[in-house]
């Protein structure tokens, strides 16, 4: 699980934390009338045009504008939030796919969020993450906005658990609090499956190993208690593959070392299953082409690509083109597998894996790297 450090300061583009007009009027305590808010809300998106056309215009503004289009009014900013902005950017063929990276600089003292497109140009850093300073969280993506669930934090010299989630609206540039877990804890896997968001095992608040599980339904900002593990599992991790959630590495309670073991989740059925054939100290996954893509602390030469179809896995090995360092970090961007070393050597050369290249031709180096040692990443589409 990826570790959080606050940074002492930060340099953002002048739109970066959202000071609207509309902002900034509720600063200064001019606030608006009821009448006026109404109004605001039940007006046109673009005076003269019916709102079909309008949202359709809206979609083909350039993703770098969003969060100055989310200070123009309410209904503009309403509907950069919803799933439906999106429909319209897909539809419209306007999506734009970020790469959203966790750095960590080369003294281990400040971490911070950047943006990179598929050319690697950095197009921001995120505004501070809310609450305090954490560890053993975990990440996701769901509806096109990145989520920071739970994790491990010491305030006051006191050390806990939090069961906190906040969320970072990837269009509009800024975090809110979701609702918290029903059950704190830390070092656990998660993942989005089929439009909601499932939390799994972890530690809890005593230090205890956990089995629970629970699920996030965006729609009512609800988390509900699932079926849980059939035993207590930590420091693992999750992923959505077929509509199922899949739950590998870590260790168990109910094995020596580090668990094979592959806990299936099947949110039809809302049962758990499992297999025997999964890998074991994972240090790096991401999933692509549907089908995972890990790398074990053992062996950090040779991708592991495990295809749910047939449960099968196959090795791939890493070319030591770019740099002979071992020990990496995952990131997708157009269909491709990055790998950025996490030794911190200023000449490395970002390996790429292409699936879908000509046998011979999956393996070649990108000048895309975040600006320090990545800790995590995820992709958004927007």
């Amino acid at each position: 699980m990826p570790g959080f450090v606050r940074e002492k300061k930060r340099i953002t583009e002048p739109n970066m934390c959202l000071s609207s007009p509309l902002m900034q009027d509720h600063s200064k305590g001019n606030h608006r009338s009821p009448s006026q808010a109404t109004d605001e809300i039940e007006s046109p998106l673009l005076p003269g045009l019916p709102d079909d056309v309008a949202k359709y215009c809206l979609a083909l503004v350039p993703r770098s504008s969003f969060p100055s289009m989310g200070g123009v009014c309410k209904r503009w900013r309403s509907f950069i939030q919803s799933k439906e902005f999106l429909m319209e950017r897909k539809i419209a063929g306007m999506l734009e796919e970020w790469l959203y990276v966790l750095t960590m600089d080369s003294e281990g003292k400040e971490s911070h969020w950047e943006v990179l497109d598929c050319l690697g140009q950095k197009h921001r850093l995120l505004p501070p993450m809310p609450g305090p300073e954490k560890v053993g969280f975990g990440t996701t993506v769901l509806n096109g906005k990145l989520l920071v669930l739970a994790g491990y934090s010491v305030i006051n010299g006191t050390a806990s658990a939090s069961a906190d989630v906040y969320q970072y609206d990837s269009c509009l540039n800024c975090w809110s609090k979701l609702a918290n877990l029903n059950v704190a804890r830390y070092d656990f896997a998660c993942a989005e499956v089929n439009g909601v968001v499932y939390v799994v095992g972890g530690y809890g608040v005593e230090g205890e190993s956990l089995s629970t599980a629970e699920v996030y339904d965006p729609d009512t900002d609800k988390w509900t208690l699932i079926e849980s593990l059939r035993r207590p599992r930590w420091g693992c991790f999750a992923c959505g593959l077929n509509g199922k959630l899949y739950v590998l590495g870590g260790r168990s309670s109910f094995t020596i070392g580090n668990s094979r073991f592959v806990d299936v989740y099947n949110p039809e059925k809302q049962t758990w299953c499992e297999m025997k054939n999964g890998c074991v100290m994972v240090t790096a996954h991401a999933v692509l082409e549907k089908k995972l893509f890990c790398m074990e602390w053992k062996n950090q030469r040779k991708l592991a690509i495990f295809n749910p179809d047939d449960n099968s896995w196959k090795m791939v090995s890493v070319p030591l083109t770019g740099s002979t360092s071992i020990g990496f970090r995952f990131g997708i961007l157009d269909g491709k597998l990055l790998l950025f070393s996490v030794e911190g050597d200023p000449g490395y050369h970002t390996l790429l894996y292409d699936p879908n290249a000509a046998p011979g031709s999956e393996w070649r180096t990108s000048e895309i790297k975040p600006s320090g040692l990545c800790l995590c990443s995820v992709t958004i589409k927007a």
